[in-house]
C-alpha cells in the first residue's frame, strides 16, 4: 500500500474520530447556523444546526501533517517533509480567516462577523505571503502550464505576483459561495483535490500527492457528518479552508489555468451572483430565482442530493477531461 493511500485511509478515520468529538462541543455552544427567511423554505429546518465544522478538517490536517512530517523526516526524506509545513500554515491562514469570522458571528453574536475589508486584507495578505514564498522559498519560478497547448509560458514576475494572487481569492471566494447546501462544496471540492492530487503523482511531486491525500482524507470524514441531513456545516472555516488548498496546490503544480476546468462549478457559482447583482441593480429584478447557482435549482424543485450528485458529476467529467488533455 502506497503512503498516500495509507495517509487517506488514516486522515479518514481521524477526522471521523473528531467529528464524534467535536460536533457535540459545537451543539453545546450553541453555535447554529442562521437561515435566510427569503432562501428556500427548506432551508428553515436546518435553523441551528452545528458550523463551524471546518475546525474537524483543521485540526486533522494539522496532526496527520505533523505526524507524516515526523514519520518523513525519520525516514530521511527532509526534502518532502520540509515541503509540507509551509503548505499546511499557509493554507490553514485562510482557514483562520474563515474561523475568526464564524467565531464573531455565531459565538460573540456579532451578526455583522469580521469586516469584508478586515477578511479580504488577511486573505490578501496571506495570498501575498504564500506567492512569494513559491518564488523565493520553493524557487519555483513563474513559469505556468497553458492546458490543450500543452506548454509552460514564462510570466514576468511583476505579472505573476498579482495574477496568483487573483487565483487563490476567486478561487476562495468561489469555493466559499459553493457552500449553501449539505455536501456540495465538501464533495466538489473532494473531487477537484483529487484531480490536482493525481497530477502531482503523475508528474512526480511526491509533497503535493501526500498533501493532497491528507486533505482528501480530512474532507471525505468531513463530508460523512455533512451529507444530507448535515449535522455539521463548514462554515467559513471549512470553505476559506478548501479555497486556500485548490489555489495553493494548483499554483504549486504551475497549473493554475486548469481550474478554469476542473472549478467550472465554483466559477459558475460566483458569476451567477455578479450577474444577479448586476441585472438587478439595473432592472430591479432577479435574473435567477436565487443566487448562487445552486439556489436557482433547489427554487426549480431539484432536492439537495439532486443538486450535490449533478455538480459533483459535471466537476467529476471536467476533472477527467482536464487530465486527458494535460
Amino acid at each position: 500500500m502506497s503512503i498516500q493511500t495509507s495517509l487517506l485511509i488514516i486522515t479518514f478515520i481521524v477526522a471521523i474520530i473528531l467529528g464524534f468529538l467535536i460536533i457535540p462541543i459545537l451543539k453545546k455552544l450553541k453555535v447554529g447556523q442562521i437561515e435566510r427567511d427569503d432562501g428556500p423554505q427548506s432551508h428553515l429546518k436546518k435553523q441551528g444546526t452545528p458550523t463551524m465544522g471546518g475546525i474537524i478538517m483543521i485540526l486533522t490536517m494539522i496532526l496527520v501533517v505533523t505526524g507524516t512530517y515526523i514519520y518523513l523526516i525519520m525516514q530521511s526524506q527532509n526534502d518532502t517533509a520540509n515541503r509540507l509545513i509551509p503548505m499546511l500554515i499557509i493554507t490553514l491562514g485562510f482557514g483562520m480567516i474563515g474561523f475568526i469570522d464564524d467565531f464573531k458571528k455565531l459565538v460573540l453574536k456579532n451578526t455583522k462577523g469580521l469586516k469584508p475589508s478586515y477578511k479580504m486584507l488577511g486573505l490578501l495578505l496571506i495570498s501575498v505571503i504564500y506567492v512569494i514564498y513559491l518564488i523565493q522559498g520553493f524557487h519555483l519560478g513563474t513559469d505556468t502550464y497553458i492546458p490543450i497547448l500543452k506548454i509552460y509560458i514564462n510570466i514576468p514576475i511583476y505579472l505573476y505576483i498579482p495574477f496568483a494572487i487573483i487565483v487563490i481569492l476567486g478561487t476562495t471566494n468561489a469555493i466559499n459561495l459553493t457552500d449553501g447546501i449539505d455536501g456540495l462544496s465538501s464533495s466538489v471540492s473532494a473531487i477537484i483535490i483529487t484531480c490536482l492530487t493525481v497530477i502531482g503523482m503523475t508528474i512526480g511531486m511526491t509533497e503535493i500527492s501526500i498533501f493532497g491525500s491528507i486533505v482528501i482524507g480530512a474532507v471525505l470524514g468531513f463530508l460523512m457528518f455533512n451529507l444530507h441531513p448535515a449535522k455539521v456545516f463548514m462554515g467559513d472555516t471549512g470553505s476559506l479552508l478548501l479555497g486556500g488548498v485548490i489555489s495553493a496546490i494548483a499554483l504549486y503544480l504551475k497549473m493554475p489555468l486548469l481550474l478554469l476546468i476542473i472549478a467550472l462549478i465554483p466559477i459558475l457559482e460566483t458569476i451567477s451572483v455578479i450577474i444577479q447583482v448586476a441585472y438587478f441593480k439595473k432592472t430591479g429584478k432577479r435574473f435567477f430565482k436565487m443566487a448562487p447557482l445552486h439556489h436557482h435549482f433547489e427554487l426549480l424543485g431539484w432536492k439537495e442530493s439532486k443538486v450535490v450528485i449533478v455538480f459533483s458529476l459535471i466537476t467529476l467529467v471536467l476533472c477527467f477531461i482536464a487530465l486527458k488533455i494535460i
